[in-house]
């Protein structure tokens, strides 16, 4: 009864969210726009994960933007996270389509579409897993631009690719990026040089605001502690000061950005609190590190790190029996 009168109570209050959409047995949870859990007041979008209360193999996940309309559809193993499986769709908010492709635990595999606002296709693209799991290599197969002219055949031909934050442009040859292409990246006078040969990137050389040049072997690298993980880890394990607490026993996730220069900021923990300090003391060691920031194009960037760190004391509290495990 209780369930049923807030199911009552939530569609009165949020109009767009219709008794067609939502039923007993799922799930709504609300985005904001950075597709982070939020409330209500604050949402962009929202979220419904059908028959949520019912044991799946899959579970169907709409999203819809705050207006209503649909921007998401598809597939999930997991109820509570959006790890796409299948078949997905996404729209625009004028109900046009945006992309449709297949997914394998989030990643993309196979033939992806995607059309321009207005309708007009804008691409055909295929994705193969690549060695590293996390990882697919892209094969454009045709191309139009907005002006509706198809500028690559069958994986040949002029090609520009565009977002907020960088433009580039050069051949490809079967699909894959070939010779000589130009661009820039975060700035329109961050202009930057490439050489591909068969979609492999081979080397380049980027000349920012000020006219000074920076050569890279890799497009991008990750952020990592100075010294590498193991180091990382046997520092945390000797500067940890163990609380002196029996019977402690869980982790301690903490989320935080590493800056351009290489400092851990902006900390968080991420998991519920286990006390006698320890999320405290986990920040301290931290914050204190130096690490190596993540690039793009031999620019450094900042970038977001998350650390689980396990925690387990015996039954009689001994400092040198003490245990730490890094996952």
């Amino acid at each position: 009864m209780k369930s049923k009168l807030t199911l009552v109570l939530l569609l009165l209050f949020l109009p767009t969210i219709t008794f067609s959409q939502i039923s007993k047995n799922d799930k709504l949870v609300y985005l904001d726009s950075k597709w982070q859990e939020t409330t209500a007041e604050n949402h962009s979008y929202y979220r419904i994960t059908k028959d949520y209360r019912l044991d799946q193999d899959l579970y169907e996940i709409k999203e819809y933007y705050k207006s209503g309309t649909i921007q998401t559809e598809g597939y999930s193993k997991n109820k509570d996270k959006f790890i796409k499986e299948g078949e997905v769709t996404t729209y625009f908010e004028n109900g046009n389509k945006k992309k449709k492709g297949l997914y394998s635990n989030k990643i993309l595999i196979g033939k992806e579409t995607e059309w321009y606002e207005n309708g007009n296709k804008k691409s055909e693209i295929e994705y193969t897993p690549e060695e590293k799991e996390s990882q697919n290599k892209i094969k454009i197969i045709q191309y139009w631009n907005k002006e509706n002219v198809q500028t690559i055949i069958d994986g040949n031909g002029n090609f520009e690719e565009s977002t907020k934050e960088f433009y580039g442009t050069g051949k490809l040859k079967n699909g894959y990026k070939d010779g000589i292409w130009e661009g820039w990246q975060i700035k329109p006078e961050n202009k930057y040089v490439e050489k591909y040969e068969n979609g492999k990137f081979i080397s380049g050389t980027i000349t920012d605001e000020n006219n000074v040049k920076t050569s890279y072997n890799e497009l991008e690298t990750k952020a990592e502690p100075n010294g590498g993980m193991k180091i990382f880890y046997k520092y945390i394990a000797q500067s940890f000061n163990f609380p002196k607490a029996e019977g402690l026993d869980g982790k301690i996730i903490i989320k935080f950005i590493i800056d351009k220069d290489g400092k851990a900021i902006e900390p968080k923990i991420q998991s519920d609190n286990i006390g006698y300090g320890a999320d405290e003391e986990a920040i301290r060691i931290i914050m204190k590190y130096k690490w190596i920031p993540k690039t793009q194009r031999g620019q450094p960037q900042k970038s977001n790190f998350t650390l689980p760190i396990s925690v387990k004391a015996p039954e009689k509290y001994n400092t040198k029996q003490h245990r730490m495990q890094m996952n």
